[in-house]
């Protein structure tokens, strides 16, 4: 590659980190604007993140940079819906808020995960039911 075409790649990428990122897991092109969050910070296609904020959502002081796998949503005392993200890089866990065009249908699977995978045989609940 000359160095004639690698400061035109450089302004395309920088173009598209403008109004959009390539998300790092399904590949989908996300716009930056989200509906009812101010700082966009996963794939509302397949909800996975990059590890880029550090401590404040928007600072984007991380120095790790790995993908970051949805494992969970808790909801806060007001009722929202907060996806938990793992760094597949240095395991540190985040809270992210959901964004409006997010899916529901894979917040509801990350939803009812514990209820299909307990932590413990569900043959040792039954009797708990009839006593």
């Amino acid at each position: 590659m000359s160095n004639r075409q690698r400061p035109r790649a450089r302004h395309a990428q920088s173009q598209r980190r403008q109004g959009s990122f390539r998300c790092g897991h399904c590949s989908v092109d996300v716009p930056l604007d989200a509906p009812g969050t101010a700082h966009r910070n996963h794939c509302p296609n397949c909800l996975w993140s990059r590890h880029l904020d550090d401590d404040v959502p928007g600072d984007r002081d991380a120095d790790c940079g790995s993908t970051m796998e949805p494992i969970a949503v808790t909801a806060r005392r007001d009722g929202e819906w907060m996806l938990v993200h793992r760094c597949l890089g240095c395991d540190v866990l985040h809270l992210n808020r959901t964004a409006g065009d997010d899916s529901p249908l894979l917040l509801l699977q990350l939803a009812v995960r514990p209820l299909g995978q307990p932590p413990f045989p569900l043959d040792r609940v039954l009797p708990l039911w009839r006593q």
